[in-house]
């Protein structure tokens, strides 16, 4: 299919992420920025409704849309 070809394509497999289990994933923050939202908020709401398809469908959303929450290390400033 030449479509799969097509820069969109490449754009979505370049932020594919990859899991030990070879099952793939993307995240939603990073997504964010390709699909050209500006705002959490605005993408937010798509994600909702991405949601709300995804169990009018019959399937689980646990299971098709994780929470996740990036971990980001704080340095400790010590005073002497």
């Amino acid at each position: 299919m030449s479509d799969l070809e097509s820069d969109e394509y490449k754009t979505f497999e370049s932020i594919k992420e990859v899991r030990e289990d070879g099952s793939e994933f993307w995240c939603a923050r990073r997504l964010q920025g390709v699909l050209q939202y500006k705002k959490w908020e605005n993408f937010e709401k798509v994600i909702n409704r991405a949601k709300l398809a995804c169990k009018n469908s019959g399937f689980e959303i646990d299971d098709h849309f994780p929470e996740v929450r990036k971990t980001i290390d704080a340095g400790v400033t010590q005073i002497d």
